[in-house]
């Protein structure tokens, strides 16, 4: 397994990032970035929300946990839709962070009843079609459904697991 300090190198070498561009935008020493590169050292949990924000990925990647891909899941190896959780997550430019999950059973009837609306206040929202997330959900496909970075900077995805 790849050592965060391994992951924190590699990750700043695919943004053509030196040490010393990591260190400015935390105002903090070269010498700790390369601390944390060779795993001497750790970043705190502030800084690790600051790495996470430069490199544009959840702190979970940034510490190893891979992203969950989308996939189709055959008709006999689907668990119950009922089972399923329906998450949103919703980064906001201002630094508002909201986590929104709910049993597909529930979004069911938020489909069903046509209140989906209740997410229009968020232009990133805006224009996703909760119907059709829904009909590929009972198709079988889960993991990462929808992607969206707002014209504003806000970031929403859409996950089913």
């Amino acid at each position: 397994m790849e050592s965060f300090g391994t992951r924190l190198a590699n990750l700043r070498r695919e943004h053509n990032l030196t040490q010393n561009d990591i260190a400015d935008r935390l105002n903090i020493s070269a010498q700790a970035v390369s601390k944390w590169e060779n795993d001497l050292t750790s970043p705190d949990i502030d800084t690790l929300l600051k790495l996470a924000d430069i490199f544009d990925i959840t702190v979970d990647e940034l510490l190893g946990k891979k992203k969950k891909e989308t996939l189709y899941v055959p008709a006999e190896e689907r668990k119950d839709i009922n089972k399923l959780m329906f998450r949103i997550r919703v980064l906001s430019v201002e630094g508002d962070r909201v986590n929104v999950n709910l049993p597909m059973a529930a979004v069911k009837i938020l489909v069903n009843n046509d209140t989906v609306n209740m997410f229009s206040g968020n232009k990133a929202l805006e224009g996703i079609d909760f119907n059709q997330l829904y009909a590929m959900v009972e198709q079988g496909i889960i993991g990462e459904l929808v992607s969206v970075e707002s014209a504003d900077g806000d970031r929403v995805s859409i996950t089913v697991e």
